[in-house]
């Protein structure tokens, strides 16, 4: 038997499929326009009901129809779309079920208008995509024949509210990143997908002086940088035919014609390591960026393996020794089992052995993530003093 509340809810979906056909033919979709042609439509519908169908009947011409509700909500962190099965969103930190299904042709519709303003395109020819909304919340798009059930996206967003280093770290390490920054030390965010990596990067370049100028370089722009002097470069990808493609390599060695005081890298995945490194060691200290990794070492590592797998045929020692001259501080961060995201562990690259032809990491942080020992590599703002021993398990 359908209940009283399922039988209005599919009397309003009847009137939002009616409002969307006129309003196909009517050219207009403010609110006025709407709850005009709502009147006229039923005479007898309340205040109530009138706004709600105009917020369905926006959501389904110029919003994202369903999938509105839940990217409104600051406890969701992501949507997932899963073809012809149900929608999953992540909320708090873990996936629920919402019981909603989405027909593949509302899916196809929700993707165009996604990656339309943005130049795009989605469809069996080129059936992978990357793209963000206007928020920056971050969009992962693929059709058949790779998704084999139908449409599939995948949404990140991002809170409106700035999170503060104090929610994600222990009081010392809080401390000793603010420091950091403002003594200009070269900084790698590491941890693994869903981690929090850009969330805490976001945090920390809060500290950056407002009066820099920080140019940041992502695959989808969302890092929202409180300075008053940020530039933000977006990556290109190729066309319908193969060309226009600007990659991120291509960026960062153009940013270092737009004199940068810093340069933020939203992620390290390929051959740009050996440019980003080499831009910390020429002159644009204070540089941040992330990295795929499961601990400060394993992050040391995969960007040796980076580097080496770039077009730069570069010896292993020398890597090793650019990386160990520009990196000063790398940041773990990782999901805890209730959901939240924690930094776990920081360190510093340091040379191991004595021949030092390898680096080691000299971890700063014990089990629990509380700050237990300070940076002995020297700092590279020379008007800060060093920071104080209290902070140390503070």
């Amino acid at each position: 038997m359908t209940s009283p509340d399922s039988t209005t809810d599919s009397a309003l979906d009847s009137v939002v499929e009616h409002m969307h056909r006129q309003l196909l033919d009517h050219g207009h979709h403010d609110a006025a326009s709407v709850g005009k042609l709502l009147v006229e439509h039923d005479p007898l519908l309340d205040d109530g009901t009138v706004t709600d169908l105009i917020h369905r009947v926006h959501s389904r011409v110029s919003g994202l129809g369903v999938l509105d509700q839940f990217l409104a909500d600051p406890a969701i962190d992501e949507v997932m779309v899963n073809g012809a099965g149900d929608l999953w969103v992540e909320r708090s930190g873990r996936l629920e079920c919402t019981g909603i299904i989405i027909e593949s042709a509302t899916t196809y519709a929700l993707l165009e208008r996604i990656v339309a303003p943005l130049g795009l395109r989605i469809d069996r020819t080129s059936p992978l995509v990357d793209a963000r909304l206007p928020d920056g919340s971050r969009v992962n798009g693929v059709v058949p024949p790779l998704a084999v059930d139908g449409p599939l996206i995948t949404i990140r967003r991002f809170g409106a509210r700035r999170v503060q280093l104090p929610e994600v770290c222990s009081p010392g390490v809080a401390k000793l990143l603010e420091w950091a920054v403002q003594s200009r030390c070269n900084i790698i965010v590491s941890g693994g997908a869903g981690a929090g990596k850009t969330t805490l990067l976001n945090a920390v370049a809060a500290f950056i002086p407002p009066d820099e100028r920080v140019v940041t370089i992502e695959d989808a722009a969302e890092l929202r940088l409180p300075g008053r002097h940020v530039v933000r470069l977006e990556r290109r990808p190729a066309n319908a035919e193969g060309a226009g493609e600007v990659s991120i390599r291509d960026l960062v060695r153009n940013a270092l014609r737009m004199r940068p005081d810093r340069i933020v890298i939203g992620e390290v995945r390929s051959g740009e390591a050996i440019d980003m490194l080499q831009a910390m060691n020429t002159g644009h200290d204070g540089s941040l960026s992330t990295c795929h990794a499961n601990s400060p070492i394993d992050a040391i590592r995969r960007l040796e393996t980076l580097v080496l797998m770039g077009d730069v045929a570069l010896p292993l020692a020398a890597v090793r020794e650019q990386l160990r001259a520009a990196v000063d501080l790398i940041v773990h961060v990782a999901r805890q089992p209730d959901g939240s995201r924690r930094v776990v562990s920081m360190a510093e690259p340091m040379p191991d052995g004595e021949t030092g032809s390898s680096i080691s990491a000299n971890v700063l942080t014990g089990p629990s993530g509380e700050l237990v020992a300070l940076p002995s590599r020297p700092h590279r703002a020379t008007h800060l003093g060093q920071p104080p021993l209290s902070w140390v398990a503070s």
